[in-house]
């Protein structure tokens, strides 16, 4: 049985011209696919089986992230259901020289485990061992009562 620990996972992408919109600033749809993906890698240490996404709670765009700057997500499971894994993430601007970080987003994503033929499999219940596990646990659910 995974912690929430286990599924704490970080990663960054520089922000590339390609990556850019009009406004030389990353294009939201980038940010998004990012945080989908981390947010998988999440949801499948927890589920211990491949995941696919079911559905994004809502999800703001608060800063831009112009070309040249660093995309920093982070991304932890933090609940369980039946086949479904609860993932918070949070994505913020990194100055690549200084690593001083700005909160740009944060959502939840669900995901849920699926066998080889696609079809939902149950998924074990996360387990809450230590502070950093009851930090990162209530942390999500104290912005999600904050959402609601």
């Amino acid at each position: 049985m995974a912690t929430v620990s286990d599924t704490y996972l970080e990663n960054r992408w520089r922000v590339q011209p390609n990556h850019a919109n009009n406004y030389e600033t990353v294009h939201g749809g980038n940010v998004m696919k990012w945080m989908d993906e981390l947010g998988a890698m999440s949801a499948m240490r927890a589920a211990g089986e491949p995941c696919v996404t079911a559905s994004i709670d809502e999800m703001n765009f608060h800063r831009p992230v112009p070309v040249g700057d660093t995309v920093s997500i982070e991304s932890f499971a933090y609940e369980t259901g039946g086949t479904s894994v609860r993932v918070q993430l949070r994505a913020a601007r990194e100055d690549p020289h200084s690593g001083d970080q700005e909160v740009t987003t944060e959502s939840r994503f669900v995901f849920v485990a699926i066998d080889e033929s696609g079809s939902p499999i149950p998924v074990p219940a996360l387990t809450v061992e230590d502070d950093r596990c009851r930090e990162l646990r209530e942390r999500a659910l104290e912005w999600e009562r904050d959402e609601a």
